[in-house]
Parts: C-alpha cells; sequence; structure tokens
C-alpha cells in the first residue's frame, strides 16, 4: 500500500484546516492510499493525554474510516519531526522492503516498472554482508527556475550520480543521504528505526540510519537504472537555509558517538574515504576561509612594515605559480562536465558549463563556501543547530536589498569587507 505519514493530520481535522480537506479529497480519489498520524486525546479528567499512532482510509462512500489505532507510551516527538513521522508510520507499511519518498519528490510512471527488478537486489548478495540499503538516483527537475536553481541542480546532480556511484564502488563508504532509498524493514525495524530523531544532535537525520546501518553490519547498493524525481530549492535564502542546515548537521555529526564509534572500527582507507565525502568536506571549507584571513593579514603586515622581500628577493603575491594553483580549482569541473556528457551530449555539456561559468556560478560556490565554514565553526563552538523550514516553496518574487543585508551582514558581508579593506592597505603600501 501507499502510506503518506502526516502526523498533524489529526491536528488539522481538529482546527477544520483546510489542508485536512485536501488530504480527504486525496483519499477519496485514489482508494490505496492510507494517512498514519499522530492522535492526542484525553484519558482522564485530570488533562492527562494520551497519545496513538492512527492509520485511516476512504471508506468510499465519501467518509472516513479508521483502520488502526496504537497506543503510544508517550509524545513520540521528542525533537525533529520527520524522523519521528517516518519510524511512527513504519509498522502500517507491508511486506518486507519500505521505500521512504519525500514530499519534495515525484514518481514517474515509467520508473515503477522496474521496481520489482530493483528489489531483486537484495536478493542477491556481493559481499560477505547482505544489502540492507538500496540507493537509487533522483533527477532534479527544478534547474529551470532561475540561475541559482540551475547551479543546485547541477550540484546535486553531480552528487546523487557520480559521488554516489564511486562511494558505493570502489569506496565501499556509501551511507543514507536522504530519499528515495529503499530499506530492508526487518532489518530496521529491530535496529531503532529508519531515522533517528533528537533534537540537534540528529539535525541531519537521514545519515543516522547510514550509521547505524554500518555500525550494525548491513551493506549499502546504489543502483542508477530506477531514479525519482526531486524538487530542490530555488530562491536565495532558500538555497542559503539549505547549506546551513547541512553544515550545522555536519557539524553535529562530528560531535556524535556514532561517528565516534564508526570511525574506531573503520580501516585506514575508508576512514579517509568517509571523511573526504562527508564531515571532511566542510571541516576542507573552514581551513579554506582560515587561510584567505590569515594569508590576506599578514601580506598586509608585511606591506605595512616593507619586509616583502626574502634577502634581495621580491615576495610576489599574485605570481605565476600561484594563479596556475588557483586555477587548478576549476579541475572540480570536470566530473560534471562528464556526467553531464553521458546524459545530455558533450556539446550541451559544454554550453552548460560556459553558462555556469558566464552567469557568474564560481561566485555563488565561493559565497557558499563562507556560508558552510561560518554554520559548521559555530555550531562546533557554541552549538545551536536546528532545522531550519525552507518551506521547498516556488520563489519567483525579488527580496528586498535591506532583508538580502540583514540576511547575510554577520556570515559574510563583514568578513568581506574586513578582507577588502585588508587588501586594500596591502595595496596601497
Amino acid at each position: 500500500g501507499y502510506i503518506v505519514s502526516c502526523q498533524v493530520y489529526g491536528q488539522m481535522k481538529k482546527d477544520q484546516d483546510p489542508k485536512a480537506e485536501d488530504i480527504d479529497d486525496l483519499m477519496h480519489r485514489y482508494p490505496h492510499l492510507r494517512i498514519a498520524y499522530i492522535d492526542a486525546a484525553r484519558i482522564n479528567r485530570s488533562g492527562e493525554m494520551g497519545f496513538y499512532s492512527c492509520l485511516v482510509k476512504s471508506d468510499g462512500n465519501g467518509g472516513i474510516q479508521e483502520i488502526y489505532r496504537v497506543r503510544l507510551p508517550g509524545n513520540p516527538i521528542l525533537g525533529e519531526g520527520k524522523p519521528e513521522n517516518q519510524n511512527h508510520a513504519m509498522i502500517f507499511s507491508r511486506g518486507e522492503f519500505v521505500q521512504t519518498i519525500d514530499m519534495n519528490q515525484e514518481g514517474y510512471f515509467e520508473e515503477a516498472l522496474k521496481m520489482r527488478n530493483a528489489l531483486q537486489e537484495f536478493a542477491k548478495r556481493d559481499g560477505p554482508m547482505p544489502t540492507t540499503i538500496l540507493g537509487l538516483r533522483e533527477h532534479i527537475f527544478t534547474g529551470s527556475v532561475s540561475s541559482l536553481a540551475n547551479y543546485m541542480a547541477l550540484q546535486e546532480t553531480s552528487f546523487v550520480t557520480l559521488g554516489q556511484r564511486v562511494l558505493t564502488k570502489p569506496l565501499c563508504i556509501r551511507l543514507h543521504y536522504g530519499h528515495p532509498d529503499v530499506f530492508d524493514k526487518l532489518f530496521f525495524i529491530t535496529r531503532g528505526g529508519i531515522s533517528k530523531s533528537s533534537k540537534g544532535i540528529n539535525l541531519s537525520e537521514d545519515i543516522f540510519a547510514g550509521y547505524n546501518n554500518a555500525i550494525r553490519g548491513g551493506q549499502v547498493a546504489f543502483k542508477e537504472y530506477l531514479q525519482v524525481g526531486k524538487g530542490r530549492d530555488v530562491g536565495m535564502s532558500q538555497i542559503y537555509q539549505f547549506e546551513a542546515k547541512l553544515s550545522q548537521g555536519a557539524g553535529e555529526q562530528s560531535l556524535s558517538r556514532d561517528v565516534y564509534r564508526l570511525c574506531q572500527r573503520l580501516d585506514f582507507s575508508r576512514l579517509l574515504s568517509y571523511y573526504f565525502g562527508g564531515i571532511g568536506h566542510y571541516f576542507s571549507n573552514v581551513l579554506t576561509v582560515i587561510t584567505i584571513y590569515v594569508v590576506v593579514y599578514l601580506m598586509a603586515i608585511l606591506a605595512l612594515y616593507d619586509l616583502e622581500k626574502i634577502g634581495d628577493r621580491l615576495i610576489t603575491p599574485m605570481g605565476t605559480i600561484q594563479m596556475l594553483l588557483g586555477g587548478l580549482g576549476l579541475l572540480h569541473t570536470i566530473p560534471l562536465f562528464s556526467t553531464l556528457g553521458v546524459e545530455r551530449g558533450w556539446w550541451a555539456s559544454l554550453q552548460e558549463l560556459i553558462q555556469v561559468f558566464a552567469t557568474g556560478g564560481p561566485l555563488h560556490f565561493m559565497f557558499h563556501i563562507q556560508t558552510k565554514a561560518n554554520y559548521m565553526t559555530q555550531t562546533i563552538l557554541v552549538g545551536g543547530a536546528k532545522y531550519r523550514p525552507t518551506g521547498r516553496g516556488f520563489v519567483t518574487q525579488h527580496t528586498p536589498m535591506d532583508e538580502l543585508y540583514r540576511f547575510f551582514a554577520s556570515s559574510h558581508l563583514y568578513l568581506g569587507v574586513e578582507m577588502g579593506a585588508g587588501l586594500v592597505i596591502m595595496g596601497f603600501y
């Protein structure tokens, strides 16, 4: 069956929210659809609340019929809503496997026909351990909204195809990075569910299923013959909030016991692969920003005191070798070029890359180096990681300049002005 887990459906019904009527309409239209939600009811005069996991469906006559009601020991929503939303609904699903799909994703009919083949991947074993997560690729369909949306779509495309393919084989360290993965339900239901949901520490809730899986002896496969559509964030502030959430999640992961236990037991090669395929990316961003900071200040000080030489040789901050090393960053576009080349053709791939450079793509990615670095350091030093609801809305309006300034001032603009002042002083002297 198809289960939509909407934990606030019961509350919506009580508040007579029009969204509840939309959900009812969907159930009447699709009789196989089931809605799982959490119901809270007073159980005695002292005001004590009882919490229930409920499953409802359309009765075929315009009414809603309750199928199951399971009493829970307390309020299941302790931290973030989404992980508990998944775990409480898992008991209502049938069969041995469960595929999790987010609200911002879509299915394609022709892909559904391949599902039977995909499930056979669990039957064959590629190694000593059973396959417990089957990763599938995603097709990002929001790339045409704006140039920012296109950058996000390209970044995501190279990660959900090429990146995960390499992480699976030969690196053997692909974890679970969100949906549309298919889980071995029996394996996960007996090992704490498919997400973890403590507030703060489990901000990136999906990857903890991957840690849990790796520590407890599961294996991850990744197949690209089946894809699921996905809508990504398309607005400037949305993308910023999303990157902030990922960076804070990475900071919290690096402090978690799951990562500690995993890293104690991985061999050295897989440990390096894990580091650079996960948390290390964010640490690299932090180090990049610190390096720029230090270099600018050192060069400014040397310029002020007129010490810009070693013996009789002048130090050239912009020499040939520096420019050459800086240009090596462009090699990062080669994987994207090859991915797009295989999928859309080489000429289309080249056009796409030229368009990205022409519309200021490198500036966008440089900007987000500081987003990641800022939130990563902030989370590790003072905490404060929280879920940022971006709404995944369809952004088509322009944001006023003052709002954008307030949004980015403390994290980006003050640092940028400071670096600019340092460079001006250096150039002046």
